[in-house]
């Protein structure tokens, strides 16, 4: 089993910035294939990033986050992270951490099989 808490989320203006950050207890963290993913208010949760476990490489973006949010991950402390930066209103959302069994990467909500509870974050105008 794996539990995840995410914190960091809050209220900041437009072209602020905030640090997301995911904290797993449970076992054989830095193998598991990490994701955060977002829901608006009013739409369906979407895909923002994913980076992969340790024995494989790599970090995937949405188009509408790529060069502005960056994923990371210590394994040390069993924590992944979400900078995200030049934030936009349309960035407004709960952010949501995820886990897969699998060490490989994957925007596919479907196949993460451990979720946490969601971290608010508001971008005024």
């Amino acid at each position: 089993q794996l539990q995840l808490v995410e914190s960091g989320g809050g209220l900041v203006q437009a072209g602020g910035s905030l640090t997301l950050s995911c904290a797993a207890s449970g076992r054989s963290f830095s193998s598991k294939g990490m994701g955060w993913f977002r829901q608006p208010p009013g739409k369906e949760r979407e895909f923002v990033a994913t980076i992969s476990g340790i024995g494989s490489v790599g970090t995937t973006y949405a188009d509408s986050v790529k060069g502005r949010f960056t994923i990371s991950r210590d394994n040390a402390k069993n924590i992944v992270l979400l900078q995200m930066n030049s934030l936009k209103p349309e960035d407004t959302a709960v952010y949501y951490c995820a886990a897969r069994r699998s060490r490989f990467l994957s925007t596919e909500q479907g196949s993460y099989e451990y979720w946490g509870q969601g971290t608010q974050v508001t971008v005024s105008s």
